[in-house]
């Protein structure tokens, strides 16, 4: 007999850890933003990854040995596909772009899980969620290339990076249904940090960062919005993500992504950008492709 209670609050669990996916990395984006005020794209990801990996450590190093040895270049990969790489991506698209597009534009990693989970790792789907999948991305581009007065207006040059960023977390949340599903959580999190913390310092440490940041005042106040970016958007998302990735399906995992660009464009629209009739259409549109996708069970 099936525990039907069980099955709701699982349900009910995994809708939780989902809006609260969106409203971290939906703030990311303008976190990002206030970071790049003071310091260079390449230190704001390089001190997101430090802050990241030192909030982690202390939970992750007693259980070194618990993790098999089989499982050490999976969970490497997966901290460069999740996070390092991604990391100085974005930074660099939002020198260009603005913290709302960014947002939309990161609603590709679903489309692309879709395709790599496909041609990859044999991953079965469905007509619905196909059509889930397109309708959500249709949503998306409507945001991005209409600006808010409802002209054509894209920059295809800072958008590359961001696809780029999509694709790795694309072979990231394949390459942990697959191979890492038996790793815990936490350790999961701060063990894929590794090989991306210490080298993210090195260079870090060989910038001017510590010259900026002993100038104070505009600098201090940059640096504790990274600080909240790597604490939050990296190491407590990272701990969630792996949570929900492990207990429904990647489709619906990386759906979250249709969800972040409504709490990015909340923040860019609080911060002063303009949000348009066109782009409050390509919402709706992406509610509805998130409905589609997860109408069956996952």
């Amino acid at each position: 007999m099936i525990n039907t209670n069980s099955t709701s609050n699982s349900s009910f669990i995994k809708w939780v850890i989902f809006v609260v996916l969106a409203l971290i990395w939906g703030s990311s984006f303008i976190l990002m933003k206030r970071g790049l005020e003071v310091y260079t794209p390449q230190q704001v990801a390089a001190l997101r990854m430090v802050v990241s990996f030192l909030f982690l450590f202390p939970f992750v190093i007693p259980h070194f040995k618990k993790i098999p040895k089989d499982k050490w270049l999976y969970i490497i990969i997966a901290g460069m596909l999740g996070n390092g790489i991604p990391a100085f991506l974005f930074t660099k698209a939002e020198t260009g772009l603005s913290s709302s597009v960014a947002g939309i534009l990161n609603s590709l990693t679903t489309v692309f899980s879709l395709l790599v989970g496909v041609m990859f790792f044999k991953m079965q789907t469905s007509t619905t969620k196909v059509i889930g999948v397109f309708l959500g991305l249709a949503g998306a581009i409507l945001t991005v290339v209409y600006n808010a007065q409802g002209h054509f207006d894209n920059n295809y040059y800072y958008s590359i990076y961001i696809i780029v960023a999509c694709i790795c977390y694309a072979f990231n949340v394949n390459i942990i249904k697959s191979f890492l599903g038996s790793i815990n959580n936490v350790q999961l999190s701060g063990f894929a940090l590794f090989g991306v913390g210490p080298i993210t310092a090195a260079y870090l440490f060989s910038t001017d960062f510590v010259q900026r940041l002993s100038s104070g005042g505009k600098a201090l106040e940059s640096f504790f919005y990274v600080v909240l970016l790597g604490v939050f958007g990296t190491g407590v998302s990272q701990i969630l993500f792996n949570k929900l990735l492990k207990t429904s399906s990647v489709l619906f995992s990386a759906s979250i992504t249709y969800f972040i660009p409504i709490v990015a464009i909340m923040w860019g629209v609080l911060d002063g950008e303009s949000l348009g009739w066109v782009q409050v259409l390509g919402f709706a549109i992406v509610i509805a492709g998130v409905f589609l996708i997860n109408r069956r069970k996952t």
